[in-house]
Parts: structure tokens; C-alpha cells; sequence
């Protein structure tokens, strides 16, 4: 079997530089701020729906945030069929249970890391929500509006993000 090469990253400054303009032309087009929180929130009464639509309209909630598929929802799916496409277009891409650095530190098994990643993902979910928005929204939309509580809001993004990764992975060189 060959063995597996990563294709060479995309320059972070040219990637940086089309999310700020696509941010930009988002807003100017349709006077529209990213987030992406909003759209889980949505999917889930989208499917509760299905089940309890009397349940759903009683919800205090689902009166300000109604659960269709909106332009945010679309937004997200985009995010996936786009980094679908580039990492096809770069020959990046490959399905993997475990990621190469995750079974560097702690083995090959899939249950711990299945277990982490939907807690960690449940985890950050609750912190967009109670936030009131997601790094995306926050960090971005906040930056680009001069917010200050957005440029805080991204610093913290990035602080936790950098303790987190020194939780789990520990030290380069270990």
C-alpha cells in the first residue's frame, strides 16, 4: 500500500486575506454577518419538527429563532462542501478515524477519540450558545465591526485554543 503524503498547506496569509474579503463582500451583498452556532440550533428543531411540531412552537427559543434552512445553515454547509473541494483540488484529502497527531500521543484507538471529539464538540457548542455567538461570529464579525468585545472574544478563542492544544498534546519534542 503507498504510503500516505501530505500535499503542501495553503499560504495561512492568502487564506487569511480571501476570508476577510469574502467576510466583506457577505456583508456588502447581503448585509450579512457570519456565525455559525445559530444553524445547529436550527438543524435541531428543524428534526425535533419532525417529531413534535406543537412541541417546537411552544418553545420561548424557536419564536426568535425560527428552525428553517436559512442563509447561516447554507453557510455552514458550505464550510463542509468547501473544504471538501479544496482538499480535493489539493489531493489533501483522506477519511480518517484517527488524525496522525492524535495517535502520535495517544495510540490508534477510535473510541477515546470519537469520545473527545463529540464531548469537546458538545462543549463548544454550549459556550457558543451561552456566548451568544461562536468564534465565527464573535471573532470575526466582532473584529470586523470594531467591536471590543469581539477582539476580546478572539483573543480568548485563541488563548484557550493554544492551553487546550498544550493540554492534549503537550510539548513539541516530548
Amino acid at each position: 500500500m503507498a504510503q500516505y503524503k501530505s500535499p503542501k498547506p495553503w499560504n495561512p496569509y492568502l487564506c487569511g486575506g480571501l476570508s476577510g474579503l469574502l467576510i466583506v463582500l457577505s456583508v456588502w451583498v447581503t448585509g450579512k454577518y457570519f456565525g455559525a452556532s445559530t444553524s445547529f440550533v436550527r438543524s435541531a428543531g428543524l428534526i425535533e419538527q419532525l417529531f413534535d411540531p406543537e412541541r417546537v412552537g411552544l418553545m420561548d427559543y424557536f419564536t426568535k429563532v425560527t428552525p428553517t434552512i436559512d442563509w447561516q445553515w447554507m453557510f455552514v454547509a458550505g464550510i463542509f462542501a468547501g473544504s471538501y473541494l479544496a482538499a480535493k483540488l489539493i489531493g489533501g484529502f483522506k477519511v480518517q478515524a484517527v488524525p496522525d497527531m492524535w495517535q502520535a500521543r495517544f495510540g490508534p484507538g477510535v473510541g477515546k477519540r470519537a469520545l473527545m471529539a463529540f464531548f469537546g464538540g458538545i462543549l463548544a457548542l454550549f459556550g457558543a450558545r451561552l456566548a451568544g455567538g461562536c468564534p465565527s461570529g464573535h471573532g470575526l464579525s466582532g473584529t470586523l465591526q470594531l467591536s471590543l468585545s469581539g477582539f476580546i472574544a478572539l483573543a480568548c478563542f485563541f488563548l484557550g485554543g493554544l492551553f487546550m492544544a498544550q493540554i492534549i498534546y503537550g510539548r513539541r519534542g516530548k
